[in-house]
């Protein structure tokens, strides 16, 4: 009995210790975790070059050189629609006050606090929004560097990843070898399965929202299709997040209730089609984690490394997952975090477009 207690307290402490481990050391992890991630993104490509004679420091360069671009078109498109959005900008202003002196006499008939003490109390909340935009400024430049930091980590992995596994082999025993080779070529598996499904899911997404807001009328609607698609890295949250600023946004322009209903049903129209075509084609089930431990891993990941925490919360999820299937004493933990089985009831209309999405799928590879 008191073996038991003594080894259970050991576990304890030492998962204690990984985790204070992560939280004090996550200005060198961050980058270097995310770098991880991306460069399996680049293996195949990479390894594809190396067969046509390429020597491996070209191909990593090369692989860098698309991540760089790649990024660049992303905020080149999204700094393009912020463009088109500042034009509304000083009607968006205007009537945000007016909204904002609608709140305050709202305020002053049902609570009775007058103008002046609203006033002093907004001034004394813009002291405090002063010093976050000064702290604010004072992290650009940590995340810049994180930024440069994360682009060589991506070249020197990709140079490295033999001399790396190698060094990965060489900790497990001669009979484990075989084993530790499945894992990480699972674990490597996992993380390109999730981050092209992912980019595909937020493809899907932008032309799905992009349609429900062009035909409803709503100003900018492409710019927020892009954000509300961008925001589905943060799982459940992102989506429902960019769909309330949506409608919030739209509501100051002076948009009609129909409109700020036709948003909200094309949010839940988006979801469904998500959830029951989208995600079982796309992501596939080796990265399903089930909802309990979804949400315990975004709140674990935002609690140690904040928004980066939740944007690599479910690929370092499904890793783990991999990983704990892989080894017997950790199974069960692999278990409980995977989804449950269970047969989906379908109706004959999605299982039609099912079937239609996997054909041209299968066409395509």
């Amino acid at each position: 009995m008191m073996t038991n207690s003594v080894s259970v307290t050991k576990r304890l402490f030492f998962l204690f210790l990984v985790i204070a481990g992560l939280y004090y050391a996550q200005e060198f992890l961050i980058p270097l975790v995310i770098a991880t991630i991306l460069a399996t993104l680049f293996l195949p490509f990479s390894n594809w070059m190396e067969t046509k004679k390429l020597p491996r420091w070209a191909a990593a360069f090369i692989c860098l050189l698309l991540l760089i671009l790649f990024i660049a078109g992303v905020g080149a498109l999204i700094s393009w629609q912020l463009v088109a959005l500042t034009t509304d900008f000083v009607l968006l202003k205007q009537k945000t006050l007016e909204t904002a002196g609608h709140v305050q006499q709202y305020i002053f008939n049902h609570f009775g606090i007058s103008l002046a003490e609203q006033s002093r109390l907004i001034k004394d909340q813009q002291k405090s929004v002063t010093g976050l935009i000064e702290v604010m400024a004072g992290s650009v430049v940590n995340i810049f560097t994180g930024f440069v930091l994360m682009l060589v980590y991506v070249f020197l992995l990709l140079y490295y990843r033999g001399h790396i596994k190698n060094f990965i082999l060489k900790l497990s025993l001669p009979e484990q070898q075989a084993e530790m080779k499945l894992v990480i070529l699972s674990a490597a598996h996992v993380s390109q399965q999730y981050l092209v499904g992912l980019a595909k899911m937020i493809f899907c997404l932008w032309i799905m929202y992009g349609i429900g807001f062009i035909i409803l009328g709503v100003k900018s609607a492409i710019f927020f299709a892009i954000f509300c698609g961008l925001l589905e890295i943060i799982p459940f949250i992102g989506n429902l997040t960019g769909t309330t600023i949506t409608v919030l946004v739209t509501a100051i322009n002076g948009a009609p209730l129909p409109i700020l209903g036709g948003i909200v049903i094309t949010y839940g129209a988006v979801q469904l089609i998500q959830g029951w075509v989208l995600e079982p084609m796309i992501l596939g089930p080796q990265v399903k984690i089930n909802p309990l431990f979804t949400i315990i891993a975004l709140v674990v990941g935002e609690l140690m490394w904040g928004i980066p925490g939740i944007v690599l919360a479910i690929p370092l999820t499904g890793i783990l997952k991999i990983v704990c299937d892989h080894i017997d004493v950790l199974k069960p933990y692999g278990f409980l975090i995977g989804e449950i089985e269970t047969a989906k009831t379908e109706s004959g209309f999605v299982k039609k477009i099912k079937s239609w999405l996997s054909k041209i799928t299968h066409k395509q590879s």
